[in-house]
C-alpha cells in the first residue's frame, strides 16, 4: 500500500473513531439532556451536532468542483436549536457523517494533491481534510465533556478508565509488537 493510499485508510479510520466516541456519549444520555445550554454563549449537544453536520454538508458535497463554503449553507442557523428529539439529532449527525465518508471514499490517492477552496482560499485536500482532523474532534470533545457533566449516572467510559492506566499498559507491553491503527483495538473495545 502506497503512503497516500495509507493516508485515506488512516485518516477514515480517525474520523471513524471520533464519530465513534460522540455516537457513545450520546448514546448514554437521555433524550432531554441533548438540548441542555447552561448560558448563552453554550451550545447544547444539539446545536454542536447540527453544527458538524452543517460544516460537513458544505464542506464535502462536490468538495472538488465547488467551494466548501455553500452558498446554501446557513452557518449562524446551525446555531439555533430547532430539533426535537434524541431521533432528530442522530438523524442530522449521521446526514452529515454520510456526506464527509461519501466524499472520502470517492478520493483517488492522485486527487489529494488537488487544489480546492474554502472560502475562496485554496487548501490541498490533504490539507483540507487535515483541518477537519482537527476541527471535527474538537466539537466531539465538547459533546464528550458536556455529556459526562449532564449524565446522572454512573459514566461509562470512553477511553481507558480511571486508574486503570497500569492495567492497561501492562496488556499491551505483554503483546508482540505489531503495526496497526490505533483504532481498530478501540472499535472492538467499546462494541
Amino acid at each position: 500500500m502506497d503512503a497516500t493510499t495509507s493516508y485515506i485508510e488512516s485518516v477514515k479510520k480517525q474520523f471513524l473513531y471520533y464519530k465513534m466516541l460522540g455516537e457513545k456519549a450520546m448514546e448514554q444520555l437521555e433524550p432531554d439532556q441533548l438540548f441542555v445550554s447552561t448560558n448563552e454563549d453554550t451550545n447544547s449537544i444539539a446545536v454542536i451536532v447540527k453544527h458538524l453536520s452543517g460544516n460537513m454538508i458544505s464542506r464535502w458535497t462536490d468538495f472538488l468542483t465547488t467551494d466548501g463554503e455553500k452558498k446554501t449553507r446557513n452557518r449562524d442557523g446551525e446555531f439555533e436549536n430547532d430539533l426535537q428529539s434524541k431521533e432528530q439529532v442522530f438523524t442530522v449527525w449521521n446526514d452529515g457523517w454520510n456526506c464527509f465518508f461519501g466524499a472520502l471514499d470517492s478520493l483517488q490517492p492522485e486527487q489529494l494533491s488537488e487544489i480546492i477552496y474554502i472560502r475562496n482560499e485554496g487548501h490541498t485536500v490533504i490539507e483540507a481534510i487535515n483541518r477537519q482532523l482537527a476541527h471535527y474532534p474538537y466539537h466531539v470533545g465538547q459533546i464528550v465533556f458536556y455529556a459526562k457533566q449532564l449524565k446522572n449516572s454512573e459514566w461509562s467510559s470512553l477511553s481507558i478508565p480511571k486508574n486503570k492506566s497500569a492495567s492497561y499498559n501492562d496488556d499491551k507491553f505483554a503483546k508482540e509488537k505489531e503495526i496497526k491503527n490505533f483504532t481498530e483495538e478501540e472499535f472492538r473495545r467499546m462494541k
